[in-house]
């Protein structure tokens, strides 16, 4: 993997960590560090979700559809940590 790839994962992650924890509300509780993990692991999980439901999807460069998978793999991935530490809201 070289250096842009990396940067471009890393920009990724931050604007679809950032998206997830304004949806999510966790916003406040999350620094730009934490979005660009909370992001990164939400394109591999977007990923991994939209390949499941034979969608297709991935994170394939600093595009709208490779943040759209991220953004969404992190909304479900701060939705499972509320389940998780039982911080949910009805």
């Amino acid at each position: 993997m070289d250096p842009i790839n990396i940067l471009v994962w890393i920009i990724v992650g931050a604007i679809a960590g950032w998206l997830a924890s304004l949806v999510m509300g966790t916003n406040a509780s999350q620094g730009l560090l934490t979005d660009i993990i909370v992001g990164i692991i939400g394109g591999f999980l977007g990923g991994w979700l939209l390949d499941a439901l034979d969608i297709g999807g991935g994170v394939t460069g600093l595009n709208i559809g490779s943040i759209l998978t991220a953004f969404l793999g992190a909304v479900v991935l701060l939705a499972l940590l509320r389940l998780i530490r039982g911080t949910a809201r009805v």
